[in-house]
């Protein structure tokens, strides 16, 4: 069965000021499906992922050519605004950002931002984003305190509650779990292989390992290049580039 494809990009090419991060990237993402990007440190994963919501938008000098598109919309439209862009294409940071607010306050925070006033309706979705992040049991007696009390691997999760909160369709996670002891981290993988059920997911991974583990398709980037894409298995048993097999097996990298 073939997937639909939820968002790509086509000939990207991105500038910071005159250097050119990005070369002529096309890449298409399945819906509810986990692409993971890998490569070596600089190679313009993050970058990229940066470019699907707009964030490199706030970089000054910052230019993008090519095409980016999400249901088949262009996402730098002026038909599109991109409060809503970021709505539908949320973000979950290499470190865990929670807001100096109660757990609560936390997830209720884009809905509010958004215009929703109705309290009982915010309370639901702070329940079952909660309950979507794999936190709800650790926190449901501490809703009000501090979110800054929490774990690092909670907090985690509490970002990515906050994020779902306001129900994106496509999930953005740059190293999500980098930060994080082999606990959380295999908590946070567990729920991205759970997330996927409703979201269509770009991770960016300075791991091998958690490609394999998370992703159902793997593109390999270097020098700003995407130098081979393909189902992970594939890719990390048969990869068809020289250049991919020699980063997979750590000849390089």
């Amino acid at each position: 069965m073939m997937s639909t494809v939820k968002m790509f990009t086509s000939n990207l090419d991105f500038y910071y000021g005159d250097f050119k991060a990005l070369h002529d990237v096309s890449l298409e993402f399945a819906e509810h499906q986990v692409t993971a990007l890998i490569g070596p440190s600089g190679c313009g994963k993050s970058t990229y992922l940066r470019c699907l919501n707009r964030m490199n938008d706030l970089i000054p000098s910052s230019r993008v050519e090519g095409e980016i598109r999400i249901d088949n919309q262009d996402i730098y439209s002026p038909r599109l605004d991109v409060v809503e862009l970021r709505r539908r294409v949320g973000m979950v940071f290499q470190k865990p950002n929670p807001f100096p607010k109660s757990v609560y306050d936390n997830v209720a925070y884009g809905l509010r931002v958004n215009g929703v006033r109705d309290e009982r309706f915010i309370e639901h979705k702070v329940e079952r984003s909660l309950k979507g992040a794999a936190l709800w049991d650790e926190v449901s007696d501490r809703l009000h305190s501090s979110a800054l009390g929490l774990s690092g691997g909670q907090q985690q999760r509490l970002c990515i509650a906050r994020a779902i909160a306001v129900d994106p369709e496509v999930l953005l996670m740059d190293e999500p779990a980098s930060a994080l002891d082999p606990i959380a981290t295999q908590k946070i993988e567990e729920l991205i292989h759970e997330l996927k059920e409703n979201y269509t997911i770009i991770i960016v991974t300075h791991s091998m390992q958690q490609a394999a583990r998370v992703s159902d398709t793997t593109a390999f980037f270097y020098m700003g290049k995407l130098v081979e894409l393909g189902p992970t298995e594939k890719m990390f048993t048969r990869p068809e580039k020289k250049q991919t097999e020699d980063y997979i097996t750590g000849r390089f990298g």
